[in-house]
Formats: structure tokens, C-alpha cells, sequence
């Protein structure tokens, strides 16, 4: 074994037999520590100098030498002298640690808590017991008042209450709610916010046959809620209770164990009857796939890899058929406009144009000269192009190319045609996805919404009923018409818990974050810890192209809105460019952030060069709200080509909020920036 690191707990290292490697004084690991919080990143020595030191001393440069020298000499004891380290190197500007991706103790817990999602509950159960056992005390526990450790510390925190949860959950599941009650109640004990933390504990309770102790607790968490934040409980605990009440048949854990079995059983019997290299597998899996997405984290993560590889298997097969019919099983509608994985998503889409090529040229190759094929034929043919289309619609989404919008069309005019409700709804969600060419189409995404809804609702169509919930939760926070938003948030989350449709309450909760936010019903500090709250349910929920960069965007527009500098702004600080990517993860939005953050650092001429490079933002959910960032360091710097681009890209969304077409964050009133510029202009 290589050196091992430690930071669930004081910062520490061990060498290859397990013994503790001696770091030194405090600043030998925190530049230890720092290096292993930037994740293989470089880090300047100027940097370093600044998290190390308030007031940084003559030398300061030559005593992060002598430090790293130090741990060099620890982690490579053996290392020849003037040969080149190994491990912790210099490079550029400054210094990384190059170490592996399980070398690290905090890297290995999140890797195990994701991985147990494709684990069966007893694995599971005992890789997170392994997993939560490597905590020995809070994250980077010397450095908890070191600004440069605070978000980690925060992430993996949260990441660790998570694990505890998921311990818990897997325990019910498992029969054994009994075990859980002990750990549980000191879990909600110590974090009395969580509301997960009480529904779990009384379900355990509940199934540890102690109904009136599991109603006192839920009792207990709505006193706390109530008197310390002035809130109600949410959904989960209000359900659970009423379920309690009249003791639902679904919260016996029995249940659970008869489904269990059958599945058990039914898999055993298929490996039986079907032989492993028939066509009918391929086809089972990719149904089996689109039902794994919809549960979210690690399985929505493993539905979209093993999905790639079933269409793949298909094509290699070459039969366009099969092929069509794999592709067009995984229809899982989306809401965020941003692909989880491009990569992924171009292949898939590389893959239906070639299928769609080689379902033309079937007729010509099966048909004798003359012969017409029966009408079942050639409808399920028109049906399989149509999936295709969809598809491609679906998974084209942010391209600028014409391809997705042809293709949506096409979907939805082959499945009018067939009158097929189900094809219609996939259809419908891959055109949801293309009506982002220009801003102000709140309005037309609603209708998309509403006839999904109908439709839905009227065949038995839960996901995309779910799915055009959501839309019009969307649509209708751009149209500021929070009374109709609230109700579909709702429906979309009964028929979510109803279903098993975790995802949607990812949305909603952001929703109800920007709907305290949007309509002023709580200061700043309670709406951004509302965003803060809903961020912490994206963690382990499988999708990075939503994750990824949203919260700090939220931030900065909440802070926008109330006059404070934005995130990363801090005065006293250097180097903004560098601050900002070191301690914030803007993702894809950093180009639209950097300026309004130069600009609170009083970096003119920086901010106005970062202005000038801005790309115009993608045809997305959240395009107004970029427009009007853009548009507002415009305004500050007096750039007028760009105040007259934003306001002829707003213009259309004039009577919308800036953003709330997301469901996520808003800008306010597209009409107060079109004002300003216009005043500009």
C-alpha cells in the first residue's frame, strides 16, 4: 500500500504499513490539508501564503518552502536527494498533491456511499457501516475557522449526515427497524433541522411496533419547527403522520420483503427461460433501464452508462429493428435543459440518426417488387420513428443546430397521426426541450405542460403527468403566477411520493426556495438558506448538469437582488480570478459571474475584458437570467454594444421574471432590466 491521508478527523497520514506518518507543526498540515481540498489542483504559493497567514510575515514565501520540504521528507522518507517527489510536486506557480483516488479517506467515503446504490441492502448495509466508521472526528477538524476549508468541510458533513440516513433507510428495509431506533434518535437529537432525521426515526419507531412513541416524535419535530423557526413540517412528515393515523398497509416493512422475493423469483425464473444470447434480453434491459432512471442518484448515473452499452450491443447485432426499439424503450422524460452528459447524450443521438437511416431502407431490402406492407406494419414502423425522433429531440437539447427542433416536430406530428398518447407524451417532452431558441416562451411551455397533464392523466401516464407538473411549475413562476405554481409543485410531489418518483422533489424543494425568494415572504439569511437546503438534496442525486454551478448562481442573483456583493467578492482578499476558482464552483455559469464579481472588487478594466469575452448565453432555462447579468455589468461599464444585445434578447420576456422560468432563482422583473437598459440606450 501507498501513503494513505486522513482529513474525517484531525489532518493525519499513514505510510504503506499503516503507521502514522509525523507532519510537524499545524502549518506542515494545513498546507497538507489545502492541497488535499484542492484535489490534484495546483495551488500558488501566493495562495498558500494567504490561507496560511492573516498577516503574512517577511519570508512567508520561504516558509512554505521549508514546509513542503518537510512533508516531502515525511511522505518520501526513501526519496534520493535531488531526485524529482513523487507525491507532493511543484508545478507552475505553486504546489499539488498527486495522490490517488482512494488515497484520501474523504474520497474514499464518497466513492462507497455512491457505490452502494447498485449493491443489494446486506452489502450495503455493511459498506456504509464500513464507510462511516472512517470518520474519527468532524472534517479537517483543526481547520474549522479556515476559510479555505469551510465549503468541504460543509460537503462532507452533509455527505456524512447523508450516509447516516441512507444506514438507516437500508436497516428498514432490511426488517431490522428496531436497530435503527438508537442510532437514529441521537441522529435527530443532533440535528433537530433535518426533517429526514425525524421521519426516519419514527417509521423505525412505527415498525418496532411503538406507534404512540413514532407519533409523539413527528409531535415533537413540529414543536421544534414551529417555535425555533416559525415553519410548519414539510410534506414528508405531514404524510407520514396521517399515514401513522390510519396505519397505511404501505409502511409495513413486510411488504417490502414480499416484493423482494418476487423479484427475486421472476429474475431467477428469466435467467432460467431465456437463453443469454437472445434479442428479448437486450429489450427486457432497456426497460429495466428506464425505470432504474427514474430513481435517481447512483441509479440514474448507472441507467445512462448501461444504457449506451445496450444500444450498442443492438447496433452490433444489425438488426435497425431491435435497435429502434431499444433506443425508444428509455423514454424518460427531463425537465433541466442542461445534458447530465454530453458525451453520452451525443452517442445516443449519433445512434438514432443512424437507426432512423436504416428503418428507411427496410421496405426496399423485405418487400417483393410490388408488395405493399400491412398497415400494423408500417404504423409500428411510423411509431419506431417516431421514438427516434423523440430521442433525438430529447437528448439535443442546448444544441443550437436546427436538427432538435425538426426532429421534435416530426415526433409530434407522427404521433398525432397515430393518436398513441403514450408516444404523444414522449413527443411533447422532447419538443419541451427544444422551445428554448429565444427568450419569453414561458407561455408556450405552459401549453406543452397542460396537454401533457391532460394526457397523463387521462392513460395512466405517471412520469410525464409528473413531468408536466413540473413544466407548469415552471412556467408559471416566469409568469409570476405563484398560486397556480404552488399547485402544481404539490400534485407533482404527491404523485412523486405516490409513485416512487424521487426526482421531483429535487424541483420542488428549489422551487419553494425561489418562491420564499421571488416573493419577498423572508429576509436574505432565510432564503438563502433555503437555496442552501434544496442544493443539499441535489448531493447523490445523479445529476451533475443541474448540480453543477446552480447554487452559487442562485446566490449571486439573491444577492444581486438585495444590494449585497456577490459570492467570491471578498475585499480583503487577492486575486479574484484565482479566489473565485479556487473557493467557488461556478461551473458553466463562471463566464457570466466574473464580471459582476470584478466588479465588486473595484477590477474595472478586468471586469470589462471578462464582459467583452462573454459568449451569448445557451438556449436554456435559464438564458433570461444570464441576459441579465450580462446586462448588468453592461450597465456598470457603460458597454453599449452589449446593453443593446441584452435588450433586444429580453425584450420578448418582458413580462416574465428574470430566471423563474427555471423553477431554481430569479433576477426579478425582466421589465426592471429592460428599463434600465433602455434608459442606457
Amino acid at each position: 500500500m501507498g501513503i494513505a491521508y486522513g482529513v474525517l478527523g484531525p489532518v493525519t497520514a499513514w505510510d504503506g504499513t499503516g503507521g502514522a506518518i509525523a507532519l510537524k507543526g499545524p502549518r506542515h498540515r494545513a498546507v497538507l490539508a489545502r492541497l488535499i481540498v484542492a484535489r490534484g489542483r495546483v495551488v500558488p504559493v501566493t495562495r498558500l501564503i494567504d490561507d496560511l497567514w492573516d498577516e503574512p510575515p517577511a519570508g512567508a514565501a520561504g516558509a512554505v518552502r521549508t514546509f513542503v520540504a518537510a512533508l516531502r521528507r515525511a511522505l518520501e522518507p526513501g526519496r534520493p536527494p535531488r531526485t524529482p517527489a513523487r507525491l507532493l510536486v511543484t508545478e507552475g506557480p505553486g504546489y499539488a498533491l498527486r495522490a490517488g483516488a482512494d488515497a484520501v479517506d474523504a474520497w474514499r467515503f464518497e466513492h462507497a456511499v455512491a457505490a452502494t446504490a447498485d449493491l443489494s441492502p446486506e452489502d450495503g448495509l455493511a459498506r456504509l457501516e464500513e464507510a462511516l466508521g472512517w470518520w474519527r472526528g468532524p472534517a479537517y477538524a483543526e481547520f474549522a475557522d479556515q476559510d479555505w476549508a469551510r465549503a468541504e468541510r460543509s460537503r462532507l458533513a452533509e455527505l456524512r449526515l447523508h450516509a447516516v440516513e441512507r444506514h438507516a433507510q437500508t436497516r428498514l428495509a432490511l426488517g431490522r427497524a428496531a436497530e435503527a431506533v438508537p442510532d437514529l434518535d441521537a441522529h435527530a437529537s443532533g440535528h433537530p433541522w433535518r426533517e429526514e432525521a425525524w421521519r426516519l426515526l419514527a417509521l423505525a419507531l412505527y415498525r418496532s411496533g411503538r406507534q404512540g412513541d413514532a407519533l409523539a416524535v413527528l409531535r415533537r419535530a413540529r414543536a421544534l419547527l414551529v417555535d425555533e423557526l416559525g415553519v410548519d413540517p414539510g410534506p414528508g412528515l405531514r404524510r407520514l403522520e396521517t399515514d401513522i393515523l390510519r396505519q397505511a398497509d404501505h409502511l409495513d416493512s413486510s411488504a417490502g420483503g414480499a416484493a423482494e422475493r418476487v423479484w427475486a423469483q421472476a429474475t431467477a425464473a428469466y435467467d432460467r427461460a431465456v437463453a443469454s444470447g437472445a434479442k428479448a434480453r437486450l429489450e427486457s434491459t432497456a426497460g429495466l433501464l428506464r425505470d432504474l432512471a427514474t430513481t435517481g442518484g447512483g441509479g440514474l448515473r448507472a441507467a445512462r452508462e448501461h444504457r449506451v452499452a445496450a444500444v450498442e450491443a443492438a447496433e452490433e447485432l444489425g438488426d435497425a429493428e431491435l435497435t429502434a426499439r431499444v433506443i425508444g424503450a428509455f423514454d424518460v422524460p427531463a425537465i433541466w435543459t442542461r445534458s447530465d452528459d454530453p458525451g453520452q447524450a451525443a452517442r445516443i443521438v449519433a445512434a438514432a440518426g443512424r437507426t432512423l437511416t436504416a428503418l428507411a431502407a427496410l421496405p426496399s431490402e423485405h418487400e417483393a417488387p410490388g408488395h405493399k406492407a400491412p398497415d400494423h406494419e408500417a404504423t409500428g414502423h411510423e411509431a419506431a420513428r417516431a421514438r427516434l425522433l423523440a430521442t433525438i429531440a430529447l437528448e439535443s437539447r442546448g444544441d443550437r443546430s436546427c436538427q432538435g427542433p425538426r426532429a421534435a416536430r416530426q415526433a409530434e406530428e407522427i404521433a398525432r397521426r397515430l393518436n398513441d398518447p403514450g408516444l404523444l407524451a414522449f413527443a411533447l417532452s422532447g419538443l419541451f426541450m427544444q422551445t428554448f431558441h429565444r427568450t419569453g416562451l414561458a407561455a408556450r411551455r405552459d401549453e406543452i405542460g397542460a396537454e401533457l397533464v391532460d394526457i397523463s392523466a387521462r392513460h395512466g401516464l405517471v412520469t410525464f403527468e409528473v413531468l408536466g407538473h413540473l413544466v407548469r411549475m415552471q412556467a408559471r413562476s416566469a409568469l409570476a403566477d405563484f398560486t397556480t405554481a404552488d399547485a402544481h409543485a404539490t400534485a407533482a410531489e404527491r404523485l412523486s411520493v405516490r409513485h416512487e418518483r424521487p426526482l421531483a422533489g429535487v424541483f420542488t424543494a428549489w422551487y419553494r426556495a425561489l418562491r420564499l425568494d421571488a416573493t419577498g415572504a423572508a429576509p436574505l439569511e432565510e432564503a438563502e438558506a433555503a437555496y442552501r437546503e434544496a442544493a443539499a438534496r441535489l448531493d447523490g442525486a445523479g445529476m451533475p448538469g443541474v448540480e453543477h454551478g446552480l447554487l452559487p448562481l442562485a446566490l449571486l442573483c439573491l444577492r444581486l437582488r438585495h444590494g449585497q456583493p456577490p459570492p467570491g467578492a471578498d475585499p480583503a482578499g487577492e486575486h479574484v480570478a484565482e479566489h473565485v476558482a479556487e473557493h467557488i464552483d461556478w461551473g458553466p455559469y463562471a463566464p457570466w459571474a466574473r464580471p459582476l464579481v470584478l466588479l465588486a472588487r473595484d477590477r474595472r478594466a478586468e471586469a470589462a475584458a471578462a464582459l467583452r469575452a462573454l459568449p451569448e448565453p445557451p438556449h436554456d432555462l435559464l438564458t433570461e437570467a444570464l441576459w441579465c447579468l450580462a446586462a448588468r455589468a453592461a450597465l456598470t461599464l457603460g458597454d453599449r454594444p452589449t446593453v443593446r444585445r441584452a435588450y433586444v434578447a429580453l425584450l420578448p420576456a418582458a413580462g416574465e421574471l428574470a430566471g423563474a422560468g427555471s423553477g431554481m432563482l430569479t433576477l426579478g422583473p425582466v421589465s426592471a432590466h429592460l428599463d434600465d437598459l433602455s434608459a442606457a440606450l
